[in-house]
């Protein structure tokens, strides 16, 4: 493993490999990871015992001293791979003793065809060896491919490499390889032989990938400095990733953030109520026991508390639009249903239906979530997003739940198609209620703009933007009644 070197003359670690590490520990810390001090000192101790010539070693050694939470898994290894690259310059030429080149036809152009099947039967292969192939083919790609003249000189694209390429068009291939030598059995087995191979061949194509794109980041850092690069080349942080351009992979990374994020708010409510356990001062019995003082009241006598717990009612919009904010909120709700006394849970689309049954406590979450958008009556018409008609709906079946110690919260975007918003519902609604609040994940600059009756509601209840889970996080601890 190279971690010092001379790109256009400067060394790549002037301060050496201490200095290395600590510019490291900052790029984690600039992209949102926490790491104080101890982890620092004992991420030094760990490459004070490991191999460093070890690259992967390396890795899992500062990932396992500087790191506290798998979702942040992704971020680190893009970092990591920056700060820690697997060579420096170009790497045209074979180091070992097997060597690949990209094939080509007699005019010396790259025969695109005979390439596809070169990388297909190496991902077929998936020994150590195949792979090391893999590794040189992607570095020549990067390098004969991928890179472009810009204004600033040579610069590199993962999407220009892969062009031509087709990767996905490779799936069917390494399939075909793969169930080659399958013995024909029973027609269960065979199924099941087919979609492991399946899943198989979309994982070879997907690591396939994500060399050239690490291939890319690292030879582009060469050229325009590894923290220009790890300012738009990294994967945001899953609690960063705004829910309405999160991918379905960061998706589920965010679903796995819901546990230790209702874990921390359930703490913070806890040392709220415990705060607040005393209760607001009893003027009345105070001053009857300021007599025996003279009416100096010395002693303050404090009211108690209430011990029941709030309520929270729950209405959201289940539309593709808002989908992936309000299933990731409800999952956040169901975690800390049990810092509630009840908690009743709607949804709309264009109208709006109770949905508390399918989060009853044990239920799977992902089966709750589609159960709910097939059973429950959630459209009356067209299936666009109807906010007015949803809060009359909801004003005028179920009113009742919201009493005097009752929390609203509605999620979505406020994305209503020039629809009327039917503002009076929702003032009438705010009035009942203890407290209301409207959680949007789009961003501020875009209320009131097209559709967006964000603005109108605003002016009836207090909007929170939303836009990720660290905001959601933050905003929710705050509003959470105790």
């Amino acid at each position: 493993m190279v971690v010092a070197g001379r790109t256009s003359g400067v060394p790549a670690a002037p301060h050496g490999l201490p200095g290395h590490l600590v510019d490291f520990v900052e790029a984690l810390r600039t992209r949102g990871i926490a790491v104080g001090p101890s982890e620092t000192v004992d991420a030094g101790r760990v490459m004070s015992v490991l191999d460093l010539l070890d690259r992967e070693a390396l890795r899992e050694g500062l990932a396992c001293a500087l790191l506290r939470r798998p979702t942040h898994r992704a971020t680190y290894d893009a970092l990591f791979d920056l700060w820690f690259p697997a060579a420096v310059g170009a790497r045209t030429d074979g180091t070992g003793d097997v060597f690949v080149e990209i094939p080509r036809g007699e005019d010396g152009a790259v025969d695109f065809e005979a390439l596809r099947e070169l990388i297909a039967g190496l991902l077929v292969d998936g020994s150590p060896e195949a792979l090391d192939l893999i590794e040189q083919l992607t570095a020549q790609l990067v390098e004969q491919l991928g890179q472009y003249q810009s204004a600033k000189g040579p610069s590199f694209s993962a999407y220009q490499a892969m062009r031509e390429v087709a990767p996905e068009t490779l799936v069917s291939r390494i399939l075909d390889g793969l169930l080659g030598n399958t013995v024909e059995g029973e027609h269960e087995a065979a199924d099941y032989a087919t979609e492991i191979a399946r899943r198989t061949a979309a994982q070879r194509v997907a690591d396939f990938r994500k060399m050239v794109e690490i291939e890319t980041r690292r030879r582009s850092a060469e050229h325009l400095g590894k923290e220009r690069v790890a300012s738009y080349g990294v994967p945001k942080l899953a609690e960063e990733v705004d829910f309405l351009r999160a991918s379905d992979s960061e998706m589920v990374a965010l679903r796995r953030t819901v546990t230790p994020l209702a874990r921390k708010l359930a703490s913070r409510l806890a040392a709220r109520r415990k705060r607040a356990r005393a209760g607001a001062i009893d003027l009345r019995k105070t001053l009857r026991k300021s007599m025996s003082t003279g009416g100096v009241p010395v002693d303050l006598v404090l009211r108690n508390p209430r011990p029941a717990r709030p309520e929270l009612v729950v209405l959201c919009d289940v539309s593709g639009s808002v989908a992936g904010f309000s299933n990731f909120t409800l999952l956040l709700v169901h975690a800390l249903r049990e810092q509630f006394s009840r908690v009743r849970v709607f949804a709309f689309i264009d109208t709006t239906d109770e949905v508390t049954r399918f989060f009853d406590s044990g239920a799977d979450l992902g089966a709750s979530m589609s159960r709910m958008i097939r059973e429950a009556d959630l459209i009356a018409y067209d299936g666009h997003s109807d906010y007015g008609n949803a809060i009359g709906v909801f004003a005028e079946r179920f009113a009742r739940t919201l009493t005097g110690r009752t929390s609203l919260l509605i999620l979505g975007d406020a994305r209503n198609n020039y629809r009327d918003p039917n503002t009076a519902a929702l003032t009438n609604l705010a009035t009942v209620a203890k407290h209301t609040h409207w959680l949007n994940p789009e961003a501020r600059g875009q209320w009131g703009s097209g559709d967006s009756a964000a603005k109108v509601y605003a002016d009836v209840v207090p909007m929170h933007e939303c836009r990720n889970a660290q905001q959601l996080a933050a905003v929710v601890s705050g509003l959470l009644p105790i």
